[in-house]
């Protein structure tokens, strides 16, 4: 019986901590601004590339949580995350999740390689929405913003403006979800 007590507890605590509104309990220092939607919202699957001109989309990701960065070298805010998404990805990347960073717009490619080597960016791949398909569509109108989805490919929060992604709030908010469902 006591098994089945504790089975019991934990299987109610795992869907206690995929409650976004747990989620937003959670938050602290610049977490705070992570808005958690009531319900998961649909996202485009419209095409961004790889360096290789390679076509992608979000649903390539489907089975882990993503973070989706947007964002541009002409954005100082931008630059100054971009360290700390990379760390990010080099922390928790892996089979349940994923940094993706899409530069939107015009963002030379040689210059996004010399930002990168400069900065010592090296766990993120370069991934470019030229035409804005992507940005576009997830009504993305300032920079830099950063989607949440859900390891079905459904966007679960969104916010405006740099943050702290390499620090602990950050990293365990996001171990909550990752581990939460």
């Amino acid at each position: 019986m006591r098994y089945l007590t504790l089975a019991l507890y934990l299987g109610l605590a795992t869907i206690a901590n995929a409650d976004p509104a747990a989620w937003s309990e959670m938050r602290e220092g610049d977490m705070q601004r992570l808005e958690f939607h009531a319900e998961p919202r649909p996202v485009t699957d419209a095409a961004f590339f790889d360096v290789e001109g390679e076509e992608r989309n979000l649903g390539d990701y489907r089975g882990k949580h993503v973070l989706v960065n947007f964002w541009a070298l002409w954005c100082p805010p931008c630059l100054e995350e971009m360290p700390a998404l990379d760390a990010l990805q080099g922390a928790l990347g892996g089979e349940d999740f994923e940094v993706v960073t899409l530069a939107v717009w015009r963002n030379p490619l040689d210059r996004i390689e010399a930002f990168y080597a400069e900065n010592g960016i090296e766990h993120l791949p370069i991934l470019l929405d030229p035409d804005r398909a992507v940005s576009g569509e997830m009504d993305v109108q300032a920079l830099p913003i950063t989607v949440l989805l859900d390891p079905e490919g459904r966007e679960i929060a969104r916010m405006t403006g740099d943050a702290d992604w390499a620090g602990d709030a950050a990293r365990s908010l996001l171990r909550a979800v990752i581990d939460g469902g």
